[in-house]
């Protein structure tokens, strides 16, 4: 069984999270990069990260994102209190919060699967089986990363989660966004993950009453050690 650091990092502004996402994910990649002039007795075991976090006000865009996504000018971002990042995660433009929960897998998949695939929808299903235990019932959209409601629905279908990952050696980072008790009118300015025509929501609007998110979190880990059978630790 891998063991897994869960690290709740807390608020936190977007760019001090990414860069420590880094920093961590440059190490595990660098471990393995040594490893491979060791003998398999002296090679080091790599580590395995959770971040949690919740961000100020922000817009993010991937690396395959169009910007004419992002509806609004630098003068309208200050005044909305909120701050815009190109990244090098995959997917287009989403947005962070307060009242939204960030997860941050740094993970090598050599420990695990090596299957991007098969990891991105884990993550999905770490959250759709969470969500159940709130009677909320979820599942996935043919062809779109992330987690939706009433998705056979056209005119109902609405994302509750966002994700977009980067990986590479076999290392991943970024992760999910899951909208707990988020201020939804923030998505009024993009057009989130490039797509026009399904809505976006959140837990809260959905059960119509404020969410635990500590409770939430304590869900997403229990379900995440669960399906990637490890020991957060």
């Amino acid at each position: 069984m891998q063991r897994v650091k869960f690290i709740d990092l807390g608020l936190i502004d977007y760019k001090q999270a990414w860069d420590y996402q880094e920093k961590l994910f440059d190490s595990v990649v660098q471990t393995k990069i040594s490893n491979r002039n060791l003998s398999e007795s002296k090679q080091k075991i790599t580590n395995n990260y959770l971040l949690i976090c919740e961000h100020p006000h922000v817009y993010t865009l991937g690396k395959s994102g169009d910007e004419q996504n992002l509806l609004v000018n630098e003068t309208q971002l200050k005044e909305k209190h909120a701050t815009y990042y190109k990244i090098n995660r995959g997917g287009d433009i989403t947005y962070h919060g307060p009242g939204q929960i960030v997860g941050y897998p740094i993970l090598d998949l050599d420990n695990f699967f090596t299957d991007i695939h098969k990891y991105l929808r884990f993550l999905e299903e770490m959250v759709i089986r969470t969500l159940a235990e709130y009677g909320i019932e979820s599942g996935r959209s043919e062809g779109e990363t992330g987690v939706w409601l009433d998705v056979g629905n056209p005119l109902k279908a609405r994302k509750i989660c966002a994700m977009g990952v980067r990986a590479s050696r076999w290392v991943t980072m970024h992760g999910f966004a899951l909208n707990v008790n988020t201020d939804l009118s923030y998505f009024n300015n993009i057009i989130p993950c490039g797509i026009v025509d399904k809505a976006v929501t959140s837990m809260d609007k959905e059960l119509g009453r404020k969410v635990n998110e500590e409770e939430v979190k304590e869900k997403l880990k229990y379900h995440f050690a669960e399906l990637f059978n490890c020991e957060l630790i």
